[in-house]
């Protein structure tokens, strides 16, 4: 029964729920791909649910949460042939500002900081992990590396502007 209800409720609601997943990723290939994926989730899980409020409230996460991870996954990939597209002109461009950026980094940021931001975005370290590493809780690392970034781009747009 549980799963009929949660068909039933997604059939009903699909509409509304594409709109939703598309406003978020902006394609209704897309929208459909992540409500597919958020329905199986589900039905796969077999959710003991009740009624039709709780099959609407769990689908409408499922779909918000699974678009979302679909921006994400989208955001992160960068191909690797990329910079070979990019005309000479612009790689350069985007060498200098690179350069740019890492030497505000190494002049800019105090130790804590430039450590930490080092290590979560050229060594792919966790803010978790940096914290053990440190002996911080992770809320500092979280902080000192949001401060570390804002110094960064407020003088990055200072001076490049």
């Amino acid at each position: 029964m549980p799963r009929e209800l949660l068909t039933d409720t997604y059939l009903r609601l699909r509409d509304r729920f594409r709109t939703r997943a598309r406003r978020i990723l902006g394609s209704g290939e897309d929208a459909d791909d992540a409500l597919q994926e958020a329905f199986y989730k589900l039905w796969a899980r077999g959710y003991d649910i009740r009624t039709t409020s709780e099959a609407e409230a769990l689908l409408s996460t499922a779909v918000r949460n699974t678009s979302l991870d679909a921006v994400r996954r989208r955001r992160d990939k960068v191909p690797l042939d990329a910079a070979d597209r990019l005309p000479a002109e612009d790689r350069r461009d985007r060498s200098e500002q690179l350069a740019a950026v890492q030497k505000l980094i190494e002049s800019e940021l105090s130790d804590t900081q430039r450590y930490i931001i080092e290590r979560v975005e050229y060594g792919g370290v966790t803010q978790e992990q940096i914290a053990e590493e440190m002996g911080m809780q992770p809320a500092t690392v979280r902080a000192q590396l949001s401060r570390a970034r804002k110094t960064i781009r407020e003088l990055y747009k200072k001076r490049n502007l």
